[in-house]
């Protein structure tokens, strides 16, 4: 870009270029949203609270606020760790909800999503490396971030720094998270799910969901989903049957067809108990899907993860 040599309101403009980009860079590095949107403002008020002299030296203001974010980012990973250990249940990365069926948007959201890495199967891959793995990984393999400046962030040698990523880039490469599968044929495989769900069809939502599929609620205790992780197709569909029971099939299909991080997914809204129903918390579902079949569906029902739901 230059040197950065410009009056406040420039500075402004310019750094409003590369905030999807940040946005993405500080999700794909937290999983959460407020923890990205903050790490982007922070970079702002250092960026702004430099002097000329300091700006002037800023030769790339792209990779220097890159840089900025990771190092913002690394410090809260590192207290998110505490934090997580409390927390009630599966932990799941805080989903980006946005529309279906619509054009796209110069929305950060809608630009951050386009990304395939961000997709929900993906991110929760991340989540497995330490802070230090996943910092390396995604500055280096996604953004082109050199050693050298990860090895200052993470106040280590350009040598562990090149350790870290490849451990990183290791562990995401045994992980092997599903692929993005085309929008039409997720919405294909969506429907059939729900239909034979609602046609009480044991052996259909068996063939639907892969042998070895995963079902992950995220509640911190705060609604009703599954308590633990999931596994296997069997045990899964009888899951599902008894959420029908539970509900009822309005409530199943109650939502509207969005995107959870670019995948197909559902929004559900809170629904009231009704007679012998089950009161329904407010939720969103979404799904990741491999050669025809389902191989995770994830279940967002705590409210703090909901809070971008509305956008």
């Amino acid at each position: 870009m230059g040197t950065v040599t410009v009056s406040e309101d420039v500075l402004a403009e310019q750094f409003a270029e590369h905030r999807s980009h940040l946005i993405g860079v500080a999700y794909r590095l937290t999983s959460t949203l407020s923890d990205a949107e903050d790490a982007v403002q922070e970079a702002w008020l250092r960026l702004s609270g430099l002097d000329e002299q300091r700006r002037s030296n800023i030769r790339e203001l792209r990779a220097w606020l890159t840089t900025v974010v990771g190092r913002i980012c690394l410090d809260r990973l590192r207290s998110a760790t505490a934090r997580r250990e409390k927390y009630v249940g599966p932990w799941l990365p805080e989903p980006i909800v946005t529309p279906y069926g619509t054009p796209t948007s110069d929305d950060p959201l809608d630009t951050v999503v386009r990304d395939d890495e961000v997709r929900m199967a993906a991110m929760v891959v991340l989540d497995r490396l330490t802070p230090e793995q996943r910092v390396a990984f995604v500055l280096h393999d996604a953004f082109s971030v050199p050693f050298a400046e990860i090895g200052q962030i993470l106040g280590c040698p350009e040598s562990t720094a090149r350790q870290h990523a490849s451990r990183g880039r290791r562990a995401a490469a045994e992980a092997d998270p599903p692929p993005r599968v085309a929008m039409d044929e997720q919405r294909v495989l969506v429907e059939q799910l729900l239909a034979a769900i609602i046609g009480g069809d044991l052996d259909a939502v068996v063939k639907l969901l892969h042998p070895d599929a995963v079902l992950i609620g995220d509640s911190d205790g705060k609604a009703r989903t599954s308590r633990r992780r999931m596994v296997g197709a069997e045990k899964i569909a009888r899951f599902l049957f008894g959420l029908l029971e539970a509900y009822g099939p309005d409530r199943i299909t109650g939502g509207e067809l969005v995107l959870v991080n670019g995948d197909l997914g559902m929004a559900v809204p809170d629904m009231p108990a009704d007679g012998a129903r089950w009161a329904m918390s407010r939720r969103a579902v979404a799904f990741a899907a491999r050669d025809g079949q389902v191989t995770a569906i994830y279940d967002f029902v705590n409210p703090d993860k909901l809070t971008h739901l509305g956008r």
